[in-house]
């Protein structure tokens, strides 16, 4: 069978291989990038063109990838109540009315995104406030961190939590100032309120997977590394539903599954092993929770936080039993990718990483590292690691951040800037529900580091990053993370052909309107997955 190939042309092309770099064509064949140079070159030399593809003028980079998001937990997101927007509790508490209204008794009402920060009173809701906007329906709002949530008193009945029920291990059950259960829960004690929920059946989970899927590849997304393998009925029917949905008609982007080290012994028993398991899906590294978020004062500090003396946060495994998870993925022959934002979490996950090195060719993830003091910076240089960043905690953070943390501690955090400079590799991503499936707006948060309203240098404007490093996050560093780099996120000989297109070029552009570029494709494995207008 004679092979066909596709030239791109009549667009500004960024290999991304270095600052600035462009090409004029690029030949693709069957799913991957044949050649690269001159248009009349190309057509001299290469006989099986018989596709051009005119890019009349838009700019075209290596296909984008989210290099940390929760797919199903997106979908689910879009699919219910959000919370997100609320810019008040007056705010919240009416949404929260209109929905209960809406509901039969005994439904659950469910809610995501809730930020008190975003709030003038700072007000979290007491559970008894709560019973008074839906006394018929239990009640789960989960917080924009995923590391904290509000619950009502039917709720805390159904999942079994009385006043005198102990805190679960890694997670807190908030008191009142009168000893009752006010609520609010933090970390692992909102998996007990999880456990009383009915499960969502498998059409549900199709459909959010299904407007996930679209919503990422409508913002140029090409890929998406993704943890939901432990939240969904288990390993195996969760797996399902991601090739389900591959098998179906509709959009199509590279998924890699971070593996939860609950189910690693599910995976295995079934099988799988780390690496692809088709031409869309493959497993990716052990997840772990070091410790919980900033927001909720659950991420795991060295020294207390500022605005709340009495606490570091929350360990959410001991040192030990972390050392001992990590050393049971590398018996499986696996990396690990653990969720870090405290310095004293950072300096846990070193510690069982410099004890028990990753293998051979491999590297290992560190989710967040939001705090890297000096010290540990240094011993980070010497792993094989990367570290998935989020640029766009930058503007949903500050200032709030910096109440919890002080002067001193602020200045070695969110330091993307002194993270590429000191040689580390790092990736790029969302995070999403938690922020917005969009990385344009993740590099434009990278580069300003503060919103367009905001009449400032940025947040910590030293740790700016260049449009170019900004992007080499969703493009290069994507792949590294996943040991990638020599067939992902590069527009070169031999790499899979997974485009982003887009109407302006972000890398020139003033700062501020990078997030407004407009996506006019998604092209993954040579197909467009996504036109736009």
């Amino acid at each position: 069978m004679t092979s066909v190939g596709t030239l791109w042309f009549n667009g500004t092309i960024y290999t991304m291989e270095r600052v600035g770099e462009r090409v004029e064509a690029v030949l693709t064949e069957s799913g991957k990038i044949q050649a690269i140079g001159g248009k009349e070159e190309l057509e001299k030399k290469y006989k099986n063109i018989d596709h051009w593809h005119d890019l009349q003028g838009a700019v075209m980079f290596p296909g984008f990838t989210d290099s940390h998001l929760h797919m199903l937990g997106l979908g689910e997101a879009m699919l219910r109540l959000d919370l997100s927007t609320c810019t008040s509790s007056i705010e919240m508490k009416d949404l929260l009315t209109d929905k209960a209204s809406l509901l039969k008794p005994g439904q659950w009402l469910i809610g995501d995104g809730w930020n008190e920060n975003h709030f003038s009173d700072k007000k979290i809701f007491h559970r008894r406030e709560l019973d008074t906007i839906a006394p018929n329906n239990p009640m789960l709002l989960t917080r924009i961190c995923r590391h904290a949530a509000l619950a009502n008193s039917l709720a805390f009945e159904k999942a079994g939590i009385t006043s005198t029920t102990p805190d679960p291990e890694g997670g807190i059950i908030v008191k009142d100032a009168y000893g009752e259960n006010s609520g609010y829960l933090l970390d692992r004690a909102v998996d007990v309120i999880k456990t009383a929920q009915p499960q969502v059946d498998d059409k549900d989970l199709r459909e959010a997977l299904r407007v996930a899927v679209q919503a990422m590849v409508k913002k140029g997304l090409t890929g998406g590394h993704t943890e939901d393998l432990n939240y969904y009925g288990g390993f195996n029917r969760t797996l399902g539903i991601f090739r389900d949905y591959l098998n179906e008609a509709g959009p199509k982007l590279r998924m890699n599954l971070l593996v939860h080290h609950e189910v690693v012994e599910d995976m295995h028993q079934l099988g799988y092993e780390y690496g692809a398991l088709s031409e869309y899906l493959s497993f990716g590294a052990v997840k772990i929770f070091a410790d919980g978020a900033l927001g909720g004062r659950t991420a795991l500090l060295r020294e207390a936080y500022t605005d709340e003396r009495e606490t570091s946060g929350i360990a959410i495994h001991t040192r030990k039993q972390l050392q001992l998870l990590v050393k049971n993925a590398r018996a499986c022959k696996m990396p690990v990718a653990v969720h870090a934002i405290g310095d004293l979490a950072l300096e846990y996950v070193i510690e069982a990483l410099e004890d028990h090195p990753s293998p051979e060719g491999v590297r290992d993830r560190i989710i967040h590292a939001q705090m890297t003091p000096p010290d540990l910076v240094e011993r980070l240089q010497l792993l094989s690691v990367a570290l998935d960043l989020q640029p766009h905690f930058v503007l949903s953070d500050f200032p709030w951040v910096e109440e919890r943390l002080g002067a001193k501690r602020i200045s070695t955090s969110f330091a993307w800037k002194t993270l590429i400079h000191s040689g580390i590799s790092c990736a790029g991503g969302s995070d999403a529900p938690i922020e917005p499936v969009d990385p344009l707006a993740g590099i434009q948060a990278a580069v300003t580091r503060k919103y367009p309203f905001e009449k400032h240098e940025g947040y910590l404007p030293d740790q700016k990053l260049t449009a170019f490093e900004a992007v080499s996050l969703y493009t290069t560093g994507s792949a590294c993370a996943i040991g990638k780099e020599t067939e992902m996120g590069k527009i070169s000989p031999g790499f899979l052909a997974d485009f982003t297109i887009l109407d302006r070029d972000i890398l020139t552009v003033p700062a501020e309107e990078i997030a407004a570029a407009v996506v006019k494709g998604t092209v993954v494995n040579e197909k467009f997955q996504y036109k736009g207008e």
